[in-house]
């Protein structure tokens, strides 16, 4: 691999691209810590080492500060991360299926595809200037950091123009991000996007794992890190198992006769992949169980309902929660698998270009045969992802682990993923220079 490293400097073209993406990359890291204007740095800062040392870090803000590389709870104009982008990506992947004339314009190739990016990043920006007002809000009323002692005087200034500085910095900065996503998609390796997401969620390690050493008890610590260290490889080797298994349902394209010549007769496959929803069902459902946190904090704890949300969902480590949690990826699973793959359309596309399953006839039993499929191979995929989700659940509760535990289910599966994508790419362009791929 390190020889496969050095060619790939060796290569001027590749070269180029590698460091063009590791320019950004520190631009990046440099604007994740650059406070918002109108932020009191230091009692943030103070918040910030309260909150470590409680172990607070769950929620729907745990999921965004994770992210963002810890922008958000440090209040950094990069605060929003590309959290605004994945949403409003989410969210048009959605109405594809449900509004016809965005299903036309998927359907017109690379001009429609243009069209959706832009809306994709219209919706971005005004999602940044609502989650931007919703975070400066927070941060005024002191439920950002609920247990420090200085949470209300994070922003010391009431003043509407102070508000309107931070939103316009906040969401000028998430344009940023997301320009600088598409300079790597178009001239570095990867996609731009979830690079920059690889790199946030990575930024997080060294510290976490340094904090389980500090607050280890054998053989100072590092009996402790050790065992967190074979965990992680343990889940690394185990999400990397289950991300490339796929089941490769064989198809057969018949042959045509146009003039002299013999069209077609080829064998491929339809590559259906375990887990083919990602982590987006993981997002689904952290966000859908904060929800009823978030009206406990703004509504007060003075009703039944909001006392009995605060007993069994705001912990993170009760049966209730961890049973809610499972099932919610589960489902949110099987619906996104079910609203982004389309059997019928794939039957379809088949039975136009002369293709067919071996023993399935075309047509409406290729339909029934690939979602029978589908179905099957989407229930270990979601009980995976659930699994995989519990890791910090559990690791809270047996070892008394802090929520912020480094290798938790979102961040391996997103790093993994990322490290894959970037690996085949860099494979690819070897293979076009040195016929010799990255891993030999």
């Amino acid at each position: 691999m390190l020889t496969a490293f050095a060619r790939a400097f060796q290569t001027p073209d590749l070269r180029k691209k590698l460091l063009f993406t590791l320019g950004i990359v520190v631009l990046f890291r440099l604007g994740q810590h650059v406070p918002v204007p109108g932020v009191s740095f230091q009692n943030v800062d103070q918040c910030v080492k309260e909150a470590d040392a409680a172990g607070a870090g769950s929620g729907l803000f745990g999921l965004v500060n994770v992210l963002s590389g810890g922008a958000l709870l440090q209040l950094t104009i990069f605060a929003l991360g590309i959290m605004p982008y994945i949403t409003a990506s989410i969210i048009l992947q959605l109405l594809v299926v449900v509004i016809p004339r965005l299903e036309a314009l998927k359907k017109e190739g690379q001009a429609g595809q243009a069209k959706i990016t832009q809306y994709t990043r219209y919706l971005t920006m005004a999602l940044a200037v609502l989650q931007a007002t919703g975070l400066v809000a927070t941060a005024r009323s002191g439920t950002l950091f609920p247990q420090c002692t200085v949470a209300n005087d994070i922003i010391p200034s009431d003043s509407i123009f102070t508000t309107l500085v931070m939103v316009i910095a906040l969401t000028s900065a998430t344009a940023l991000i997301m320009w600088m996503g598409e300079l790597i998609t178009d001239r570095g390796i990867g996609n731009g996007m979830s690079m920059l997401m690889f790199v946030s969620i990575a930024a997080g390690f060294p510290g976490a794992m340094w904090q389980i050493k500090q607050q280890g008890s054998l053989a100072d610590g590092w009996i402790e890190f050790g065992v967190v260290v074979l965990c992680g490889l343990a889940m690394v080797g185990l999400v990397l198992f289950v991300e490339l298994a796929q089941r490769r349902i064989p198809v057969q394209y018949a042959k045509r006769m146009i003039g002299r010549r013999s069209y077609g007769g080829t064998s491929t496959y339809i590559p259906l992949k375990v887990n083919q929803a990602g982590v987006i069902p993981v997002i689904f459902a952290s966000s859908l169980l904060y929800i009823p946190q978030l009206l406990v904090q703004f509504a007060g704890s003075d009703a039944g309902w909001a006392d009995w949300i605060n007993r069994y969902f705001a912990g993170g480590d009760h049966p209730y929660y961890i049973v809610t949690y499972f099932l919610l990826i589960v489902f949110f699973a099987f619906f996104y698998v079910a609203i982004t793959f389309n059997p019928e359309e794939v039957a379809e596309n088949m039975k136009k270009y002369g293709g067919f399953i071996p023993g399935i006839r075309a047509g409406r039993p290729t339909v029934e045969y690939l979602s029978y499929v589908l179905n099957r191979i989407t229930w270990p995929g979601s009980l995976y992802l659930g699994l995989i989700a519990l890791v910090p659940t559990v690791a809270l509760v047996m070892f008394d682990a802090q929520q912020d535990f480094p290798f938790g289910g979102t961040s391996i599966l997103i790093i993994v993923g990322v490290g894959l994508e970037t690996v085949r790419q860099i494979e690819s362009q070897l293979h076009q220079r040195n016929y010799e791929g990255f891993l030999r």
